[in-house]
């Protein structure tokens, strides 16, 4: 259950045969995305678990399971930048029932970012997946 926006990722990383290619392509993915001001960047927005900086604002259209989840994402390292561009494609415009529904691990094995992220780098995208679906669920009830 992937947005349309990831499967255009996944089809371009089948695309992409070299891993560096895939790496730059991530880091193009966050390079595009709109900066997230520094009224945001706060401890309630802060993710922990992460050995970068990372800040999630969810923005949720709604309540309760039909809600529209989106948020806006930063962090002061490029290629988590790109990763947190990747679970926005991943994400935004689901429902909250839906996020909560996505197989994060089985989508992002497909871009094989498993293989070839830092420990420090996985454990820190399980904790933005851990907190989308922590903000999906408190809106889902």
């Amino acid at each position: 259950m992937a947005t349309e926006a990831f499967e255009e990722i996944a089809e371009t990383f089948e695309f992409l045969d070299d891993w560096e290619d895939r790496y730059r392509h991530v880091i193009d993915l966050g390079k595009a995305m709109d900066p997230l001001e520094d009224a945001f960047r706060v401890p309630a927005t802060k993710v922990d678990g992460c050995a970068s900086q990372v800040w999630i604002l969810p923005e949720i259209d709604g309540q309760g399971p039909d809600a529209v989840f989106r948020f806006r994402g930063e962090s002061d390292a490029m290629i988590v930048r790109g990763l947190i561009a990747v679970l926005h494609a991943l994400y935004s415009g689901l429902s909250v029932s839906n996020v909560l529904k996505v197989d994060a691990p089985a989508e992002l094995a497909r871009l094989g970012l498993n293989d070839h992220l830092s420990s420090q780098r996985s454990n820190g995208l399980r904790a933005m997946v851990e907190r989308i679906r922590l903000l999906a669920a408190e809106t889902a009830g």
